[in-house]
């Protein structure tokens, strides 16, 4: 019997039953610790699911800023302005070529002209928590009717309590209370590059909705266009690379405070309005507007029917020899009234004119400028300064009405 092989079949029966029971031993504890993983992660989900969630608390938080704070707060008070108005229109004669017809049958061939109700849409801004909103003039211009939608979908019909053509302003009115509206910024100390926010209703998609917002900042200050063919002035005015596009005529301006700095107004355009932003727009500062407001609300107008009682000329070589006056340019009194404001005021003749509104004066297209940069009403100060007799004088005319003659 070979003793050998029998030790040595025991020796690795025993090392198989030891290193199977190790085995055993290690699979068991591996079980175990996996379910007690698998269940930790569970209840952590559990109470993840059952407690908030401070991550997306955070990113929500990080989304905010000065920008979409200001645009929470105006944005409740900004309208849309639905306007049905009547515009007349001429239809051309086809005969119009031949004039002997025209000149047998005038009234056959003349042109007719006819009225025709048509809507048009464009932006506002609620001013008080009673119903005071500010536009553009030409936004309801020939209006019969005004409807007002919020973004809430409520309409109401509002009346216009003033309008003032010339600087393109019109205030409107709805019967309601508790309204919210939009503070005044400053718009006599703007910085360019200060951001500036524009609210509106373009091409209509404001209508039972939120307004549209474009973001840009204050281009260039004190942009001066004199008078246009429409017979507005547009002087002072902000430029913003904010998007404006039709439809966002009278909508605010703000800066980032979400305080109102300006009426858009109109843009530049390759194609006119309707062309769409290229990124330069223009809006009224709105301390221009808050000059006019009281006028509006009392007397539905802006009464610049004034007079000085004073006419000037151009200055000539012998007459700035005659007064003395080194340079060979610039504008003269040649004649006052009697009893006039000018005369009040102490104007003499023969004064050259140096200054009005502290603005440098050489012609008449100077003076004029002045005058429709600071656009004063009756009852407001005309400021001056005129050369007398080697020296200047400021002088302050107080504009009276208009007599009629």
């Amino acid at each position: 019997m070979n003793y050998k092989l029998i030790i040595n079949a025991i020796i690795f029966l025993l090392i198989g039953i030891f290193l199977g029971i190790y085995s055993g031993d290690l699979r068991g504890h591996s079980n175990d610790n996996l379910v007690d993983s698998v269940q930790t992660e569970v209840k952590s989900q559990e109470e993840m699911d059952a407690s908030p969630q401070p991550v997306n608390e955070s990113a929500q938080s990080s989304c905010e800023n000065a920008i979409t704070k200001a645009v929470k707060m105006v944005s409740p008070a900004v309208v849309s302005v639905n306007v049905t108005a009547v515009r007349e229109y001429t239809q051309r004669n086809p005969y119009y070529i031949d004039p002997a017809f025209r000149k047998l049958f005038p009234e056959l061939f003349r042109d007719r002209k006819y009225l025709e109700k048509v809507k048009s849409l464009g932006s506002g801004f609620v001013i008080s928590s009673d119903g005071y909103i500010l536009t553009n003039e030409h936004v309801v211009e020939n209006a019969v009717e005004i409807v007002i939608a919020f973004s809430n979908g409520i309409e109401f019909k509002a009346e216009i309590i003033g309008v003032d053509a010339l600087s393109d302003i019109a205030l409107l009115k709805i019967s309601s209370q508790n309204l919210p509206y939009i503070k005044f910024g400053d718009s006599q100390n703007m910085l360019i590059g200060e951001w500036a926010i524009a609210f509106g209703n373009p091409f209509g998609l404001f209508y039972k909705r939120q307004p549209t917002v474009t973001v840009g900042v204050i281009s260039a200050l004190h942009r001066n266009f004199g008078k246009l063919v429409s017979n507005r002035i547009y002087q002072d005015m902000l430029q913003t690379d904010a998007s404006i596009n039709s439809g966002n005529s009278g909508g605010p301006l703000c800066n980032a405070d979400g305080k109102v700095i300006g009426i858009n107004t109109f843009i530049y355009s390759n194609t006119g309005d309707a062309g769409g932003s290229v990124g330069i727009g223009f809006a009224i500062p709105i301390h221009r507007v808050q000059k006019k407001l009281d006028d509006l609300k009392l007397k539905h107008k802006v009464d610049r029917n004034y007079w000085t009682g004073m006419y000037y000329s151009n200055l000539n070589t012998y007459l700035a020899r005659e007064l003395e006056y080194k340079k060979n340019t610039g504008i003269y009194i040649a004649r006052i009234e009697r009893g006039s404001p000018a005369q009040k005021a102490g104007v003499k003749l023969g004064d050259i004119i140096v200054k009005v509104y502290d603005k440098p004066v050489k012609n008449f297209t100077d003076i004029e400028n002045a005058i429709f940069l600071i656009d004063p009403k009756v009852g407001e100060k005309l400021k001056m300064t005129v050369w007398r007799g080697g020296r200047e004088i400021e002088i302050n005319i107080v504009l009276e009405k208009r007599m009629r003659s």
